[in-house]
C-alpha cells in the first residue's frame, strides 16, 4: 500500500478545524454548542461521556449531518459543499453493527473499495492486503455472520482503511470487546498512525484506555469543549517523586514531614513527596536508611491525563466527563 511507514503525517493543514459549531436536533435537543477546535495531524483521542456530542462531531465531519450554526472544515474542505472528497480522503468507522452478516469479509472489503472509486482488480488486491493488515487474511473467506465481536471491529477497520484515506475516523472501536481485545485493537490504532502515518482520530468515553497511543486529547462534554492539548504538554514531569515501602507508611510520612518536606498520602504503601532540589531524595534515602524500612520504589511522577482535566474549573455538570472517562 502506498501508505508512509516513515511514521510521518501526510499533511500538515488541520484535520478538523471548527469555529463556533452548533448543532441541534428538531426535538430541541443541542448536541454541539458552539465549539471552538482545531484537530491536528497524529493519533487523537476524542473523549467524552456518552451522549457528550462526539458522534455528533464525527458525523458533521463526514457531511452526513449539516450544522445549526458556526462552521467545520475537514482537511481544509467543507464537509457539506465537498462531501465527495472528504470521504474519498476520510475512512470511517462507525460505532454499532452494521456488517452484512452474509457477506463473506473479502467480498464486503473489495465492495467498499469499489465504493471508493478503484478498479475491481485494485479493490480485491487492496482488501486482501489491507485484511492482513488488521490479521484477518487466514479468514477473509469466513462469512462476516461467524465472526466473534472482535473480527466483526477488525472488518469495520479494515473496509475504512481499504481506500488509504489521510484520515481515520473511529467512532467506539474497542466498543463490545473484552480487554485483551481492548489491547489488540488500540495497538493496531497506534501500528496505523506511527508505522503507516494516517491520521487517527478515536473516539471513546474511555480516556484512560486510548490516552497511550495518542498525541493528542480533544475532551467534550454537552457539546462543549472542555480542553484540547498534545499528549506532551499533559504529562510534563512535575517536581513530585513517589516514595513506596513495604510497611509503616505512616511512619516514612511523619519522618519526612519533620525534615520540613512537604508529604502527602498516594497509594496504600505510597507517598508524594514534593522534590524541588536534589537534596530531596538523600533525605528520602537517609529518612527510609534510619526507619529500617524496605525501599520498593522512589520516582518521578508524571502528570495523570485525567488529574489536568480534573484541575480545570468547570460546573458540576462538566465533571462528569472526567469521572466517567478516568
Amino acid at each position: 500500500m502506498p501508505w508512509n511507514t516513515a511514521g510521518q503525517y501526510r499533511r500538515r493543514v488541520p484535520l478538523i478545524e471548527t469555529r463556533a459549531l452548533q448543532k441541534r436536533y428538531d426535538n430541541a435537543v443541542t448536541a454541539l454548542a458552539d465549539l471552538t477546535v482545531t484537530i491536528e495531524p497524529g493519533v487523537v483521542g476524542l473523549v467524552g461521556v456518552n451522549g457528550a456530542g462526539k458522534s455528533t462531531l464525527i458525523k458533521l465531519a463526514l457531511g452526513l449531518l449539516e450544522p445549526t450554526g458556526g462552521s467545520i472544515r475537514v482537511l481544509d474542505l467543507d464537509p457539506v459543499r465537498d462531501a465527495e472528497k472528504v470521504r474519498a480522503r476520510v475512512g470511517y468507522m462507525p460505532e454499532h453493527d452494521c456488517l452484512p452478516p452474509d457477506m463473506i469479509a473479502a467480498e464486503f472489503v473489495t465492495h467498499m473499495a469499489r465504493i471508493s472509486g478503484l478498479p475491481a482488480a485494485m479493490a480485491r488486491d487492496r482488501a486482501s492486503e489491507t485484511l492482513r493488515h488488521v490479521g484477518l487474511y487466514e479468514e477473509r473467506y469466513r462469512r462476516i455472520g461467524g465472526y466473534s465481536t472482535g473480527m466483526k471491529q477488525r472488518v469495520k477497520l479494515a473496509q475504512a482503511l481499504v481506500h488509504d484515506p489521510e484520515l481515520l475516523l473511529l467512532d467506539e472501536p474497542t466498543n463490545g470487546l473484552d480487554p485483551a481485545g481492548r489491547r489488540a485493537m488500540l495497538d493496531l490504532v497506534h501500528r496505523i498512525g506511527t508505522e503507516f502515518g494516517i491520521s487517527v482520530v478515536v473516539c471513546s468515553h474511555l480516556l484512560g484506555e486510548i490516552e497511550r497511543i495518542c498525541t493528542s486529547l480533544v475532551a467534550i462534554d454537552a457539546g462543549r469543549l472542555l480542553r484540547s492539548a498534545t499528549l506532551d504538554s499533559m504529562t510534563q514531569v512535575r517536581d513530585l517523586v513517589v516514595v513506596e515501602v513495604d510497611e509503616d507508611v505512616n511512619k516514612l510520612a511523619a519522618a519526612l514531614t519533620a525534615t520540613g518536606l512537604d508529604v502527602r498520602r498516594h497509594e496504600d504503601r505510597a507517598l508524594l513527596v514534593q522534590a524541588d532540589s536534589d537534596a530531596v531524595y538523600d533525605t528520602i534515602r537517609d529518612t527510609v536508611a534510619d526507619l529500617d524500612l524496605a525501599l520498593h520504589r522512589v520516582e518521578r511522577q508524571r502528570h495523570q491525563v485525567a488529574d489536568l482535566f480534573r484541575d480545570l474549573p468547570r460546573t458540576e455538570e462538566e465533571t462528569r466527563v472526567v469521572n466517567a472517562t478516568a
